[in-house]
């Protein structure tokens, strides 16, 4: 719909993919989270024709039978399940490009020492913090994927751009 306004978080992945080139036409995406906010709307985005996008879109769940089998099957991986580091390698095709949408805080020590044992400098984040903040997706993704945002600092400041984007075009639609 020209007049409606898109959820901000899935218009910033869309802005993120198109600013960095990465081209959906004949692609597979696959979304992991089906929730209204990210999942649902970022899957019928990536659908869109008229946007350019034109993937071939999966949407999956953590209860998806055989779930790595199809998320290995990505060109482009949009994680958005809401659990700490949930996709791991063997999950991603080599080369994929990897959207990590989740923000989840770890407070326990043992949890960051199992996730961050290859990565000291995260490790002593949290040490010096308590917690730290991570993403769906392991930092050992990073590996195999041929892209992957980082958490913080990926889509949540695209959120944020498109916040003021949606914020803009409604003042000026008002003042029309």
């Amino acid at each position: 719909d020209e007049t409606g306004f898109v959820a901000c978080t899935p218009a910033g992945i869309m802005e993120l993919l198109a600013r960095t080139g990465v081209d959906l036409k004949g692609k597979h995406v696959v979304v992991l989270g089906r929730s209204l906010i990210v999942g649902k709307p970022v899957a019928l985005l990536a659908l869109q024709k008229k946007a350019g996008a034109n993937g071939t879109v999966t949407i999956c769940h953590s209860g998806t039978s055989n779930l790595p089998a199809i998320t290995r099957q990505a060109d482009v991986l949009i994680a958005a399940i809401g659990k700490p580091e949930f996709v791991t390698r063997d999950m991603v095709k080599p080369g994929a490009v990897v959207i990590d949408v989740g923000i989840n805080s770890v407070t326990q020590e043992v949890d960051a020492q199992r996730i961050f044992a290859a990565y000291p400098e995260r490790l002593a984040t949290f040490k010096k913090r308590g917690s730290v903040l991570v993403g769906d997706v392991h930092p050992d993704v990073a590996r195999v994927a041929g892209a992957l945002t980082p958490v913080p600092g990926g889509v949540g400041p695209l959120t944020i751009a498109m916040l003021m984007a949606n914020t803009v075009r409604a003042a000026e639609l008002r003042a029309r």
